[in-house]
């Protein structure tokens, strides 16, 4: 939420913006209709607990996902069509999603584009309390991160915030691979600093007792 003064001297509070998503899940062969819309109802409490208000459900049977787009040319202009009339922000794919996949869907709908593994990241990002927590989940997001770093929505889109665009990390987020790497290497070893450390508290704690 945001907190300011007016101008007459009045504290204002005004809530985040509710995100509207739409969901989508693809019936495999080895599966069926009702097990992927359990799948998606899972999704929604995901979505739901990260901010996002859930409007709809897209599911379509596939022998194997599409390459090029997860889900096929005439679902994803279905898709395409209900986000301009519905006014959606965020579309949240049950499966997790190729580089080039997110690439190229986010090209079609213009709007943000999650898979499951990006949704629960943001959860946990949004939940980690202490100094180990926090920097467990902002590894995983950078390890998440580093393979999709051609999508479009880069680092300044990141700085407006919203699903999928939360951490306990640096606010901007470095674009550049190098960068990226040397960071995972300074998390892991971070990680590894921390765990030493509660190791030594534990063995004072039975010192002690």
């Amino acid at each position: 939420m945001d907190i300011y003064l007016s101008s007459n001297g009045k504290l204002i509070i005004t809530k985040e913006k509710t995100e509207k998503a739409v969901l989508v899940g693809v019936i495999k062969q080895d599966q069926n209709e009702s097990e992927v819309n359990d799948y998606l109802s899972e999704l929604e409490l995901l979505a739901s607990t990260a901010g996002a208000k859930p409007f709809g459900r897209f599911t379509q049977k596939l022998d194997k996902p599409n390459s090029k787009t997860f889900i096929g040319s005439g679902k994803l202009a279905e898709l395409v069509s209900y986000i301009k009339d519905k006014g959606i922000d965020i579309v949240i794919f049950d499966d997790d999603l190729s580089p080039s996949q997110l690439r190229n869907i986010e090209r079609m709908v213009k709007c943000r584009v999650l898979d499951r593994t990006n949704l629960i990241l943001d959860i946990f990002a949004t939940r980690a309390k202490t100094s180990h927590a926090k920097t467990q989940v902002e590894l995983a997001q950078y390890q998440y991160l580093l393979p999709r770093l051609t999508r479009m929505w880069t680092h300044l889109e990141r700085q407006k915030g919203g699903i999928g665009m939360r951490g306990p990390g640096e606010t901007e987020i470095e674009t550049d691979r190098r960068i990226i790497r040397d960071k995972i290497s300074r998390l892991e070893k971070q990680l590894k600093k921390i765990d030493r450390q509660m190791a030594t508290q534990r063995k004072n704690r039975g010192k002690i007792g």
